[in-house]
């Protein structure tokens, strides 16, 4: 009986530490994009988008809060998620060249706009099913743009400006792992698209241009659908409130 609260206390670490091993795979994501492989760099942000959707619900299941109290697994989340959604995608960005000149100054707009992001106190509406602005996914942004043949510089610094607007502004998008409904299509959709990420990051950089297109259908939808939802929210809090 005595031993049960250590191998509580005991996994509830070792939850933290699989989280923490995100900063491991955001740094071999750096240094892979130093040396100009990028292949490896992205499916180290992979890897780091599988801790990412995993370690919540073994946070959850061991319940980190009651036998961790003294760790704040949500800080350590934002840290981890800072390195592998924003600075490691940005840093490609800006290594590939793929910003006009200065590419510091294009590359500091979603670095601060997504650090604003971040800190914001109702960044992650949990239990309503949102993330507040665009979710910083800039790994999934350098991806796409590594996709063409020749990016456009003044295109590239064109969407990290308006995506890092989106980021601030007071717009919602679902939170995959927790959407408010239609639960089935935003896992299962974002299980399926991942491992089409996967059989395009294996393939890369000679992808099919079919799957490419293919791989649209999720994000595209899943915009849509955000607005959407963002919309029906809103409209039922005004009813609400009116009435």
């Amino acid at each position: 009986m005595h031993q049960h609260p250590k191998i509580r206390r005991n996994l509830a670490l070792m939850v933290h530490v699989y989280t923490a091993m995100g900063l491991l795979t955001g740094f071999l994501a750096i240094a892979w994009i130093s040396s100009g492989q990028y292949r490896a760099a992205f499916l180290a942000l992979f890897a780091s988008v599988v801790i990412d959707a995993t370690d919540g619900t073994l946070a959850r299941a061991v319940d980190v809060r009651r036998y961790t109290p003294w760790i704040n697994g949500r800080k350590l989340d934002d840290i981890v998620d800072y390195l592998n959604y924003t600075l490691a995608p940005i840093f490609l960005i800006w290594h590939a060249h793929w910003t006009p000149e200065p590419r510091a100054l294009w590359c500091s707009i979603p670095l601060v706009t997504s650090a604003f992001a971040f800190v914001h106190e109702g960044a992650k509406e949990e239990d309503a099913g949102f993330f507040r602005g665009f979710p910083s996914y800039w790994n999934i942004v350098a991806f796409y743009i590594a996709l063409l043949d020749t990016p456009n510089p003044w295109v590239v610094g064109i969407i990290l400006g308006l995506l890092g607007l989106l980021s601030i502004l007071p717009v919602r998008f679902v939170y995959p792992n927790r959407p408010p409904c239609w639960k089935f299509f935003f896992l299962g959709g974002a299980c399926l698209w991942g491992l089409l990420l996967l059989a395009m990051l294996i393939v890369y950089p000679d992808v099919p241009n079919w799957l490419v297109g293919v791989s649209y259908i999720y994000p595209v939808l899943y915009g849509a659908s955000s607005i959407y939802l963002d919309w029906r929210q809103r409209r039922q809090e005004s009813t609400a409130t009116s009435a």
